[in-house]
C-alpha cells in the first residue's frame, strides 16, 4: 500500500479544488450542506439565548401550540 503525504499548503490547495469542484458539479449537495450548517448555528444561538431567560413551563408551550 502506498502512502501519500501532503504538507499544509498542498492540503489547502487540494481542499479548495475539491470544494470548488463540489460547488460546480453538485450545487444541490453543497447547498444542502450550507443550509444544514446555518440551521445548526441558528439553533445553537437560540439555545444560548434561551439559557439567559427564564424557563417556560411545558403547559405554556402546549397552550401556545394548541391555539
Amino acid at each position: 500500500m502506498t502512502t501519500i503525504s501532503l504538507d499544509e499548503k498542498q492540503f489547502k490547495v487540494l481542499l479548495k479544488e475539491t470544494l470548488i469542484e463540489l460547488f460546480e458539479e453538485r450545487r444541490d449537495i453543497f447547498s444542502a450542506i450550507v443550509a444544514e450548517a446555518l440551521e445548526d448555528i441558528g439553533l445553537a444561538n437560540a439555545i444560548r439565548e434561551g439559557r439567559k431567560n427564564e424557563f417556560v413551563s411545558e403547559e405554556e408551550i402546549r397552550a401556545i401550540l394548541a391555539e
